[in-house]
């Protein structure tokens, strides 16, 4: 991966001693590659609450760079993860790291 391809870390994560990173995604030989940290909440529904965030993320970055409305594409979002939900395209492979 070049230099030049990585992410900028946000100034809080970066001013924060405390901070840490949570989830890395990657498109590589035509596949999705996903680095997380598991165990940091004990409940599946704090991942919920993130993937909601990020979601929402997601549609003010269509909306500011597309002039997108973000609340249709929040709903369009939504409604492609509960396709994938109820029927992936794709097998979940890996193991969590020691």
């Amino acid at each position: 991966m070049a230099q030049s391809d990585q992410l900028r870390v946000p100034e809080p994560a970066r001013t924060d001693a405390k901070s840490f990173e949570l989830l890395r995604v990657w498109i590589a030989h035509h596949d999705q590659h996903i680095s997380l940290r598991a165990g940091v909440w004990k409940e599946p529904e704090a991942w919920g609450m993130m993937l909601a965030d990020l979601a929402r993320h997601i549609a003010a970055a269509f909306e500011q760079s597309e002039n997108r409305d973000a609340t249709e594409v929040l709903v369009q979002i939504k409604a492609a993860f509960e396709t994938e939900i109820q029927c992936p395209t794709d097998e979940v492979h890996g193991e969590l790291a020691g």
